[in-house]
């Protein structure tokens, strides 16, 4: 039986600003989505996501996120279904089942069709808006370093009733939320026991009883937009089943806000039948670490951990090991959706997917052809290593934590300025002229990014390739 594969949509916590950038030069779709859910966002009172999706420099988390956040969440759902379509659209990936985690729910709803993209803007709009109509007590949520199961016997030893299991995440990872003064008692007993206990920047007791006001509000608003059977297969963390009618949609609606998100429980469940393939469609990559930990084997892909292009994308998706289904369907068969009664167990891939897209479309006419006197460049992965000694040397860093794909600015700390500046130098090394159309260096967040893009570079030819000492 071929690999089944499945879509999951991560939660609040999955901002990056400026994350389709980079796609967004090359892909269409990118911005034909963003219009659509601008317009929609504008009219449910948000500021258009695009000015968070686009631009490098937006806001953080932190200066958007508050007692409501409403931005934000547009952002972060308009993300997650701009990526949805360039993944199943342009690069036909086939999900057998889609499945959300926690706020990332309502989005798997929309993909699957059982909200159209405007309306899935209004349901993200009207959580919100109960919030703001029944503003609970002061709350906030502790992620721990264990097992749901331990994490209940420490609740229970501690007598701490009012704290809560909120989501069950790996089997090395839970969350709690409850009222702040008893939330404290727990994350200080819990880091006295050894135990890594983190308090998240959330300013409520998300999926805790004491939102069941805000849930009841939120239910209220949501049954005014209207809703279309699903197209995809979803399944629910939150309600611990299939989403298979009407009713349990509501039933999820009504349940968002209260309930944990058993996320480990679905992994597993999902894996037992038959989904050995995970891809995370948001920014960042905190479900596929999760699904990783939950299910050792299994193969887990982020295509957006990092700001990434449309050739980086297709590169994760087809880079499956030997003898893994690449898809043999036809050109512009398309994947179509996926019935709910007989979900297919064809290759998780169409047969585009395997396509080169050719480099960025702002670099497509410039040769990288050598000048007099300029070596023409070594093979990609010599210059990512060469790439890698000279940064390795600027910046006094190990050579073996400037891995291909570390994230310069996230994982390596090194702000656009110098990045900037070692690319330059990198650049001259290589005989080559930094690029005259305005293109974004911090878009190319990786080594391997950055080797891509010096192999599009023409050669300066008032510079010679240095040699290596």
């Amino acid at each position: 039986m071929a690999d089944r594969c499945a879509l999951v949509f991560p939660g609040q916590g999955a901002y990056l600003p400026g994350v389709l950038m980079p796609l967004a030069e090359e892909e269409p779709l990118v911005e034909e989505t963003l219009r659509v859910l601008d317009a929609a966002a504008t009219r449910a009172g948000r500021a258009a996501p695009s000015g968070f999706l686009l631009e490098e420099r937006a806001p953080a988390p932190a200066t958007t996120a508050g007692p409501a956040p409403g931005d934000l969440h547009a952002a972060l759902f308009a993300a997650e279904m701009v990526l949805f379509r360039v993944l199943t659209e342009r690069l036909e990936l086939r999900p057998d089942v889609l499945l959300g985690h926690s706020f990332g729910e309502l989005v798997a709803l929309t993909a699957a069709g059982v909200y159209s993209p405007e309306d899935g803007m209004a349901l993200v709009a009207a959580r919100d808006d109960a919030f703001a109509a029944c503003p609970p007590g002061p709350g906030g949520m502790v992620a721990l370093g264990l097992s749901a199961s331990r994490a209940e016997a420490l609740l229970e030893g501690l007598g701490e009733w009012e704290v809560t299991v909120a989501a069950d995440n790996s089997p090395r990872q839970c969350v709690v939320s409850g009222p702040a003064g008893p939330l404290e008692r727990v994350r200080r007993a819990a880091e006295a026991a050894g135990i890594g206990a983190t308090g998240l920047p959330v300013p409520y007791a998300f999926h805790h009883r004491s939102l069941a006001p805000v849930a009841g509000e939120f239910a209220r608003r949501a049954a005014g937009l209207r809703r279309g059977p699903a197209q995809y297969l979803l399944h629910s963390a939150i309600l611990g089943r299939r989403l298979d009618g009407d009713d349990t949609v509501a039933d999820l609606v009504a349940a968002h806000l209260v309930r944990p998100t058993r996320f480990t429980d679905a992994v597993r469940t999902l894996h037992a039948d038959g989904v050995d393939v995970f891809v995370e469609c948001g920014p960042r990559g905190v479900l596929s670490d999760l699904v990783r930990e939950t299910v050792p084997g299994v193969r887990a892909i982020a295509p957006l951990r990092h700001r990434a292009g449309l050739r980086e994308l297709t590169e994760m998706l087809t880079g499956a090991p030997a003898g893994s289904p690449a898809g043999a369907t036809g050109p512009g068969t398309g994947p179509g959706r996926r019935p709910v009664e007989a979900p297919s167990r064809a290759p998780w891939i169409g047969g585009t997917t395997t396509a080169d897209p050719g480099p960025p479309r702002h670099q497509r006419a410039a040769a990288p052809g050598a000048g007099p006197g300029v070596p023409a460049l070594p093979d990609r992965q010599v210059i990512v290593e060469t790439l890698r000694t000279l940064y390795a040397e600027a910046l006094g860093y190990p050579p073996e934590v400037l891995t291909d794909d570390a994230h310069l600015e996230a994982d390596l700390g090194i702000d656009s300025i110098k990045q900037t500046e070692l690319f330059a130098r990198a650049a001259a090394h290589f005989g080559r002229g930094l690029p005259a159309d305005g293109s974004r260096l911090t878009s190319y967040t990786t080594l391997k990014a950055l080797a891509g893009l010096m192999a599009a570079l023409p050669a300066d030819d008032g510079h010679r390739a240095e040699a290596l000492s």
